[in-house]
């Protein structure tokens, strides 16, 4: 019974289509921030080393270079504070979590990149 209330209660929560992109992918993280009475979006951008939870307490991790020191940030992907998600690239991993990027730097770090096949038309 309260499993059941807890799904009806997380389905109002549940954004109507939430962001596609998979670990690997280059992302920005558009959020609304609040500062006084105004409201403003700031842009998080980097690679998605992780995803993890189902349902509205799914979060993704964002990892960049700032100042040659690595920043991660983690989002809940139902929150209302994302406008939304932009996905710049694509990158072909092997692996659901990419914590080993933390010890790497510099070159080492890219990802190669996921090429998508247009389908051929017949003219």
């Amino acid at each position: 019974m309260s499993q059941e209330i807890m799904k009806h209660v997380e389905q109002v929560s549940l954004n109507e289509n939430p962001p596609k992109f998979d670990v690997g992918d280059t992302v920005d993280v558009h959020t609304r921030i609040l500062e006084g009475e105004k409201e403003r979006i700031q842009v998080f951008s980097g690679v998605v080393i992780a995803r993890n939870g189902s349902g509205t307490r799914e979060m993704f991790t964002v990892r960049r270079i700032v100042a040659s020191q690595g920043v991660e940030r983690k989002f809940p992907l139902h929150s209302p504070r994302i406008a939304k998600v932009e996905v710049k690239r694509s990158g072909v991993v092997r692996r659901a979590k990419l914590f080993y990027l933390r010890e790497r730097s510099g070159k080492a770090v890219r990802l190669k990149e996921r090429r998508v096949e247009r389908t051929k038309s017949k003219s």
